[in-house]
């Protein structure tokens, strides 16, 4: 518990230092808040004429299809908010200041990982969370249901965990952490909407090979009760496998590591 506690502390003079920096430029703030808020409203339209329009999309009622679109939000928004740090790692390698964090008395995975959130995000979140609740409740799931629903989004997130580790260990031995998350960007984006949309191979390579499926379309199907208990046990093992390798593929990145100053 003293470590737990410990890095939180280091997360949270992290983050606010983060967040005192953005606030310095109110304008900036605004027009990203802005531009968030606009594009979730216009895709949430963009649903609702496609659904109304088909009478369903790939079988599900409008709530529905909102819900995996919320749920794809939830996911990608509370990743951005956390690991915002790895998209500002590149220069961090380039500058010689990753020097600094191996010799930090803290996991440099940690500051390059967590080292400042995101205060746009956060802003996001809390209606996010409340818009899930409220679309939730209308599909009437039942306890157990709801109780796997947030099983898999913890499951989803540390996937997401894992991706950004891997960008970060590919970013030390290739320098390129850029291209990398965009490409991240536009993978996940195709779980704006169900993966069911799609059809094989396709469908099973972004459910289970990138499991973009995984993360965003069975947590909200697990809410429906359309989500077996095996089915349940294996996504949380994808979720476990996937995070130990990507820490061990940072470890072996660590030992390619050349200072800047070498």
């Amino acid at each position: 518990m003293k470590k737990i506690s410990y890095y939180l502390r280091i997360w949270w003079m992290m983050s606010r230092n983060s967040f005192l920096a953005v606030f310095y430029v109110k304008i900036a703030l605004f027009i990203f808040l802005t531009g968030k808020v606009l594009r979730f409203v216009f895709f949430t339209l963009f649903i609702f004429f496609l659904v109304k329009g088909s009478q369903g999309l790939a079988g599900y009622t409008l709530h529905q299809s909102i819900f995996f679109f919320l749920t794809f939000n939830l996911v990608d928004i509370t990743s951005q908010f956390l690991f915002r740090e790895v998209y500002r790692f590149r220069p961090q390698l380039i500058s010689g200041d990753f020097d600094l964090a191996l010799v930090k008395p803290f996991s440099p995975l940690f500051r390059s990982l967590m080292g400042g959130a995101d205060i746009i995000d956060l802003i996001t979140i809390p209606p996010l969370i409340f818009t899930i609740f409220y679309i939730g409740s209308q599909l009437t799931p039942s306890i157990l249901h709801i109780a796997f629903y947030v099983l898999l989004i913890v499951n989803g997130l540390l996937i997401a965990t894992a991706f950004h580790i891997f960008v970060l260990g590919f970013g030390i031995i290739t320098l390129e952490v850029d291209h990398l998350v965009f490409i991240y960007r536009d993978i996940i984006n195709l779980g704006k909407l169900p993966v069911d949309i799609y059809r094989e191979p396709i469908r099973s390579i972004i459910t289970y090979l990138i499991p973009v499926g995984v993360m965003i379309t069975l947590p909200a199907k697990a809410l429906m009760g359309l989500v077996s208990p095996i089915g349940i046990i294996a996504t949380l093992g994808i979720g476990a496998v996937a995070l130990v390798a990507s820490y061990r593929f940072w470890n072996f990145a660590l030992t390619r590591y050349t200072s800047a100053s070498s």
